[in-house]
C-alpha cells in the first residue's frame, strides 16, 4: 500500500445520537457534557491509545492514520479493524499533533463514547470525582490510574473539565475505553445523588479531618478530588461525608493530584478488600 499526502477531512455526522456522548459539547436539552472537539470528534494518537480504542466495540472509528510500521504491528497483533487504515508518513502525523506529540504512527478520527448517568452507575466500588482538575495531563493520569484500580467511574464537570481528546487521551494509555465518564452540570448535586444512591463521600484535602488510612471506609466509595492548587471548592467539601487527607513520611507533604488519586485508590482498595475478606 502507497503513502500519501495528509488530507484531513470531516467526517459525515451519524444520524442517530441516542444518547450522550463523551465529548458532546451539549446533551439534550442544553446540557453540556465531557469536552470534545468543535466537529463532535475525538482525537486519539499513540500505541496504547488508538489500540485500545481499535479493540472497544463500543468505539466508532472514523477515520485511522497510520505509518506503514504501525499498520504492520497492528496487523501483527491480531487487531480488528473495522476501517481501512490510510498510509501516511510519520512526519504527517506530528504535524497535525505538534512536534512534541509522541503518536508512534497512529493516529484515530473517532466518535465520542457514550456517558452514562449517575444512576445507571452500579452501586458498587469505587468512583471518583474531579472538582475542576482542568490540567488534561493531570486528568489523563488519573483516568489511567482508575482503571489500574478497576474504577467503576469518573465524574466530573461540565466546565472547567479538559477535553477526552488528544493530550488527554494519550497520557490516559487507552483507559478512556474502560472506565466510564459521568458528566454533570452541578458537582454538589452530583454528590447527593451519590450519597442518595448509598455511596460514601470522601473528599480528599491536605487540610482533611484525618488520614484516609485511618478513615472507616465502606463501599460503594466516592473519592473526591480538588484542583492543585485550589483545592476542594467549599460547597463540594460541605457536600462530603467526611474530608480526609493523605499523611506523607517525607519533607514534602504535598503530591501532584494524580500521584494523590493514585495513592488514595490504592489506600481505599486494600481497605475494602480487608473489609471484604
Amino acid at each position: 500500500m502507497r503513502e500519501r499526502e495528509w488530507k484531513p477531512r470531516k467526517a459525515r455526522p451519524s444520524p442517530h445520537r441516542p444518547r450522550p456522548q463523551h465529548g458532546d459539547r451539549r446533551r439534550p436539552g442544553g446540557r453540556p457534557s465531557f469536552g470534545a472537539p468543535r466537529d463532535g470528534l475525538v482525537i486519539l494518537y499513540g500505541w496504547h491509545t488508538v489500540k485500545a480504542a481499535l479493540e472497544n466495540p463500543a468505539r466508532r472509528i472514523r477515520r485511522l492514520f497510520a505509518t506503514e510500521n504501525a499498520a504492520r504491528r497492528l496487523a501483527e497483533d491480531g487487531v480488528t479493524l473495522a476501517v481501512t487504515p490510510e498510509l501516511v508518513r510519520p512526519d504527517a502525523i506530528a504535524s497535525r499533533l505538534g512536534p512534541d506529540a509522541v503518536h508512534q504512527g497512529l493516529l484515530a478520527e473517532a466518535d465520542p463514547l457514550p456517558s452514562p448517568e449517575i444512576e445507571e452507575l452500579d452501586a458498587t466500588g469505587i468512583v471518583l470525582v474531579l472538582d475542576q482538575i482542568t490540567d488534561p495531563h493531570n486528568v489523563g493520569a488519573i483516568m489511567r490510574t482508575a482503571a489500574a484500580f478497576a474504577a467503576a467511574a469518573i465524574v466530573t464537570t461540565a466546565r472547567h473539565s479538559p477535553e477526552a481528546t488528544g493530550v488527554l487521551a494519550k497520557s490516559a494509555s487507552g483507559a478512556l475505553e474502560h472506565v466510564p465518564i459521568v458528566t454533570v452540570q452541578n458537582l454538589a448535586r452530583a454528590l447527593a445523588e451519590l450519597k442518595e444512591r448509598g455511596y460514601l463521600v470522601v473528599g480528599l484535602d491536605s487540610s482533611g479531618d484525618a488520614d484516609l488510612g485511618a478513615v472507616a471506609l465502606r463501599a460503594p466509595l466516592a473519592l473526591v478530588l480538588g484542583a492543585e492548587g485550589k483545592g476542594l471548592r467549599q460547597l463540594t467539601r460541605t457536600t462530603c461525608d467526611q474530608v480526609a487527607r493523605l499523611d506523607l513520611p517525607g519533607a514534602i507533604k504535598s503530591l501532584n493530584v494524580s500521584n494523590a488519586a493514585a495513592l488514595a485508590l490504592y489506600v481505599a482498595s486494600k481497605r475494602l478488600g480487608s473489609a471484604a475478606t
